[in-house]
């Protein structure tokens, strides 16, 4: 059987309609899976993206289909998540980039890994706190 659409290695972008002013783009992919390297039985996790756009946006159709990628890859956890944020951090050069990843529970452990990527002299405007 044959699929329109494939795994793709590499994320497209998009102009950044409001490239003067910083503001943050979140993204959670719940469903993200790959495979253990030592057992070669599935993991799943959620994966929160939290990022300041420079010029560039991550196109989340292409997005989509670099997730599906790692569905048949081995990789700890650790290695993955730095990879992607090294790949999206590479395509979109943002002001600042934050990757959550929540694994599931695994021989009765779950992980956490967070990885971050800022651009240099980038400095994020005081949190505003309301009453």
């Amino acid at each position: 059987m044959s699929f329109p659409t494939q795994p793709q290695n590499h994320v497209d972008t998009f102009q950044n309609p409001n490239p003067d002013t910083d503001f943050t783009i979140r993204i959670s992919i719940p469903e993200f899976t790959c495979l253990c390297p030592k057992t070669g039985q599935p993991d799943f996790a959620q994966l929160e993206l939290e990022y300041v756009p420079d010029q560039a946006c991550v196109e989340l159709k292409s997005l989509k289909l670099y997730m599906w990628s790692f569905r048949e890859r081995g990789a700890f956890h650790e290695a993955i998540t730095n990879e992607i944020l090294r790949t999206l951090a590479q395509a979109t050069q943002p002001r600042f980039m934050r990757l959550t990843g929540k694994f599931n529970v695994r021989g009765g452990i779950y992980t956490s890994v967070v990885v971050e990527h800022r651009a240099q002299g980038w400095v994020a405007a005081p949190a505003v706190v309301l009453p």
